[in-house]
């Protein structure tokens, strides 16, 4: 055991403190900003948050009234669709990179493509679908706005379903080879199974970061005042039109996007609560 009058041990001791106290500082920094954040929506999108809101399409400008009922059931629907689209590839291609991206070089492309995604500015990502789709159709759409960022969602699930199952005990894979269950069902019905809360959360996860993207959907959903189904059509979501709404010289505009601020930030706070909530309870099992 080292001496408390040994200056190497002294100044270990210091450093440590030193270390400690910083981040402790940034700890404090970081929850002060983002109480601050909360509050200020709190503040100001809480008076926006009412019955009108959910049963009215958004006004027209210099009109009264008006809610965000046709800009939350876009974001509903596109969203939905683009969890729908990067789920099952975004599992596969996670399950084919833990089973066999460690043998092979396209296994390893697919890593640095996924890792090159996932940092990818969402308003590439948006170009993109605009340059390969609105450009060659001619007009916005709901299809356009679910590809782009069901784009940026995939990178998350192959990440988190990649890393996931690298957590599954080898013996475990071995014991199920050794009894004769072939590979595809090895990767299914026992890694896939053992770790179906992390890739939850992985999947979550993704929901979470595709809800608030605004760039993408500026060059492919774009927006719509009126309610509308219709997928092939320019369609109203909640990003874009706290976009417009937060610049424009209308009150009741403004208020509306202070309002859906409010909705967007606290239905993303619910999903990683509950994401972590589920890996936490896996963990603890």
């Amino acid at each position: 055991m080292q001496s408390a009058s040994n200056p190497v041990y002294r100044r270990r001791v210091l450093m440590h403190k030193i270390g400690i106290t910083l981040s402790s500082i940034a700890m404090a920094l970081g929850v002060f900003f983002l109480m601050w954040i909360l509050f200020t929506l709190l503040l100001k999108g809480s008076s926006a948050i009412t019955f009108a809101m959910f049963t009215e399409s958004t006004p027209a400008p210099g009109s009264d009234g008006g809610g965000l009922m046709n800009a939350i059931f876009g974001s509903f629907v596109m969203v939905g669709i683009a969890t729908l689209i990067s789920t099952p590839i975004g599992i596969l291609a996670g399950i084919y990179l833990a089973e066999y991206g460690d043998k092979s070089w396209f296994g390893g492309v697919t890593r640095f493509v996924t890792d090159i995604m996932l940092s990818a500015p969402s308003i590439v990502v948006g170009l993109f679908v605009y340059a390969i789709y609105v450009a060659n159709v001619k007009h916005f759409s709901g299809w356009a706005g679910s590809i782009a960022i069901s784009l940026i969602a995939i990178p998350v699930v192959v990440r988190t379903t990649d890393n996931m199952l690298g957590l599954v005990p080898a013996s475990l894979r071995e014991a199920a080879f050794a009894l004769g269950a072939p590979r595809w069902k090895v990767a299914l019905m026992i890694r896939l199974r053992a770790v179906k809360a992390g890739v939850v959360t992985g999947i979550l996860l993704a929901v979470a970061r595709i809800s608030g993207e605004t760039a993408p959907l500026l060059f492919t959903a774009l927006n719509n005042q009126f309610f509308s189904s219709n997928m092939n059509q320019p369609m109203a979501n909640l990003p874009v039109v706290i976009y417009q709404f937060a610049m424009s010289p209308y009150d009741n505009w403004r208020e509306l996007a202070w309002g859906g601020a409010l909705l967007i930030t606290f239905s993303v706070l619910g999903l990683n609560i509950l994401s972590r909530t589920l890996f936490n309870q896996k963990t603890q099992h």
